[in-house]
């Protein structure tokens, strides 16, 4: 492990020289400057981790230059401990609250300096292997995804692929009866249309940009949601809507949201199984909620009562082609509403309907869109 780098910065030559010779003493590889101005180059140029800054320095003193340090973003990062001369609670509270670390005062106790720099040093090291471990964790999860989202097209595609060459055998097999060469072709189309709804489904997890906004009525984009579901599945059974927030008006894209919405209701319908249509009752409510105290965000509420959550499936929902049905090619929907809400600042939950019997799936969407670098 390389030896710590640490710049002194102060303006008194014999401080500097006390402070360098006691650090280096201990295996840390010391940069001495004698004026703030030197020293915010010499940051940039050596990328010291922490910094000894005298506070009662001229020209520039160690609170500007600490502000100047909590500016950069490439600087922010880096622990400064305050030398001062000031013993006052005031003069103490004014270092850190420009962004310090610590604070050691003068006359200087040589073995004082060692100890709080070797403490901040070990959090530095702490943070550093934090750091790496969330890139780390990053790195396996989209390992896990990509390795789960591959095993999941060849499963799917072999079947499908299997299903259409049994059919086109079959056309062969009876191509002298033209009844079951219409069968058979149906189901044919109906395997290959399967397989291209895999490639848009697939398509539409690689976009991770945040899709274009408009502004659009929340009444417009749950009718919206609801004519997605209805047309494509061919259902004519009403929702249940409960809108308590009224035709809010949202920052955000209507393809998204509805197609997100269609995807949760579909969900909530194959969950009665078996069940006649006019026993599947799903209820939409809506609400506004606060997140971390400053955030505001929308949620859509889709309520069954169907089987609820499959325990063999619980902690694997959201991932693709992840499904209690047992029919090749499925499995996608919950992924890729997740996936779409997320690229607006959103979330998809699934949980668990209060009291029992059913699930309650979340949509949530920001009110108002923080702005990206």
């Amino acid at each position: 492990m390389p030896a710590s780098k640490i710049l002194v910065v102060d303006d008194q030559p014999i401080n500097v020289q006390l402070l360098k010779r006691k650090l280096e003493r201990e295996g840390m590889e010391v940069v001495t400057s004698y004026s703030g101005r030197e020293a915010l180059d010499l940051v940039q140029s050596s990328k010291p981790d922490l910094i000894l800054l005298d506070v009662m320095m001229p020209d520039m003193d160690g609170i500007e230059v600490c502000q100047r340090l909590q500016a950069d973003d490439t600087t922010r990062s880096i622990p400064v401990i305050f030398i001062t001369a000031r013993t006052s609670k005031e003069g103490k509270l004014e270092g850190l609250g420009v962004g310090a670390v610590d604070y050691i005062t003068k006359p200087i106790d040589l073995d004082e300096p060692l100890a709080r720099v070797q403490t901040q040093l070990r959090f530095v090291q702490i943070n550093r292997e934090l750091v790496d471990l969330q890139r780390r964790l990053g790195e396996a999860r989209r390992a896990a995804t990509i390795g789960a989202v591959t095993q999941g097209i060849a499963h799917n595609l072999n079947n499908l692929l299997g299903v259409v060459i049994g059919y086109v055998d079959l056309i062969k097999a009876y191509h002298d009866r033209p009844e079951l060469v219409k069968k058979n072709s149906q189901s044919l189309e109906d395997a290959v249309n399967r397989i291209v709804t895999i490639i848009k489904q697939l398509t539409t997890l690689v976009h991770k940009n945040r899709p274009p906004l408009t502004k659009a009525g929340l009444a417009r984009l749950i009718a919206g949601g609801i004519h997605r579901f209805q047309t494509e599945f061919k259902i004519s059974q009403p929702i249940t809507i409960t809108n308590s927030v009224g035709d809010l008006i949202l920052d955000t894209n209507v393809e998204v949201v509805e197609e997100a919405l269609s995807k949760l209701l579909i969900n909530a319908w194959e969950s009665y199984r078996d069940a006649p249509d006019d026993k599947r009752p799903i209820t939409l409510t809506t609400e506004i909620v606060t997140k971390d105290e400053e955030e505001k965000h929308l949620l859509i509420r889709i309520e069954d009562q169907g089987h609820g959550i499959d325990n063999e499936i619980r902690d694997h929902v959201f991932e693709p082609f992840i499904s209690s049905k047992h029919t090749v090619g499925v499995g996608m929907g919950l992924t890729i509403a997740r996936h779409s809400m997320r690229t607006l600042g959103g979330e998809v939950t699934l949980e668990d309907r209060p009291g029992g019997g059913g699930a309650v799936s979340t949509l949530s969407h920001p009110l108002e869109h923080k702005s990206r670098a």
